[in-house]
């Protein structure tokens, strides 16, 4: 019988030093972006949040108040790191030794979106893509759905994780 060889995450202490790329514009980073990077560091030793630069757009918050905000919130957890990055996500995948890229899927839609993103990757770097579905209590929050909310005037804190602070946004209407 043939041997098979998988090609898993490790956690560490099984030959481990797995990480994951956690790739997005964060803008803002929701509840359930921080309940994906809770569940993959089940998966992986090390999780980089990558707040991607995208010179096309100026964003809601501005992307230093986003990495800030990400630092002090993870800070004292040695398994998250917060860079930003310009460019290919592959590109930078590689060049801090991602292992995978996390994506999280709420719907279809982002599954089939997703599903075309992962093939490109893989096809530009080797590197797979993780797909974690959405938590269904969670499902249906989003950065665009907080940003519209703000600009109505509406308190957006029950979409925020507890603690997450950003130097230009209050976490409750303004």
């Amino acid at each position: 019988m043939e041997e098979v060889t998988t090609h898993l995450p490790t956690r560490e202490g099984q030959g481990g030093g797995s990480i994951i790329l956690f790739p997005g514009s964060f803008d803002p980073f929701t509840i359930g972006h921080a309940d994906l990077v809770e569940r993959a560091l089940q998966l992986f030793d090390e999780i980089i949040i990558a707040v991607g630069i995208n010179e096309q757009k100026s964003g809601w918050i501005p992307v230093e108040q986003r990495v800030q905000a990400l630092r002090d919130f993870y800070q004292g957890n040695a398994h998250v790191r917060v860079e930003s990055y310009s460019g290919l996500t592959t590109d930078f995948a590689s060049s801090v030794g991602a292992s995978a890229i996390l994506r999280g899927v709420r719907t279809v839609k982002d599954f089939e979106y997703e599903q075309q993103m992962a093939d490109i990757n893989r096809h530009l770097s080797g590197i797979d893509t993780v797909c974690l579905f959405a938590s269904p209590q969670l499902a249906a929050i989003s950065s665009s759905l907080i940003r519209e909310l703000a600009h109505f005037g509406k308190d957006i804190t029950p979409y925020l994780p507890e603690g997450l602070q950003y130097a230009a946004v209050s976490n409750s209407a303004t």
